[in-house]
């Protein structure tokens, strides 16, 4: 008796499901976007970095080469006072798939104000423990989300 092993797999064609040969195709990319103050939080931190090492020399020189004004780029590094595990939340927020984004750098500047992170956290809304982005939540916990501005209102 004689065995043949091949990979295949199974794509769709039109209504009807074909066997193709060899691995199937790489998932695509997801879609969508980052947001935006993701992107801020990332640039701040980077920002610090070249602070630190002494690649620039000061924030007014950091504004020049990042063609931005003197208080935009304090509100951009004003994202370093939030607590890490709020900074964490801010690097992985999920893709935004359409739309504006659902937390933006603006609402994030009341709680940038606070230097207490127990008040920040409050402020924020959620609690101070910090969910793994591997484990699924606990029921007995809250889900880990920022609120809005204009939800902080109501």
């Amino acid at each position: 008796m004689t065995t043949v092993t091949h990979e295949i797999h199974f794509a769709r064609k039109t209504r009807r499901k074909v066997i193709r040969p060899g691995p199937p195709p790489e998932p695509p990319p997801p879609t969508g976007r980052i947001p935006r103050v993701s992107k801020l939080m990332a640039l701040a931190i980077r920002f610090d970095e070249m602070l630190a090492n002494g690649q620039v020399a000061s924030m007014s020189e950091l504004a020049r080469l990042a063609h931005v004004t003197q208080p935009r780029m304090t509100q951009i590094m004003n994202l370093l006072h939030l607590a890490p595990d709020i900074q964490e939340e801010l690097l992985n927020l999920p893709l935004v798939q359409s739309g504006d984004d659902p937390i933006t750098e603006r609402d994030m500047r009341p709680i940038t104000q606070l230097r207490n992170w127990r008040k920040q956290r409050k402020l924020r809304g959620t609690r101070t423990r910090s969910l793994s982005v591997d484990a699924p939540p606990s029921p007995s916990s809250s889900p880990c989300r920022l609120k809005s501005t204009r939800e902080l209102r109501q």
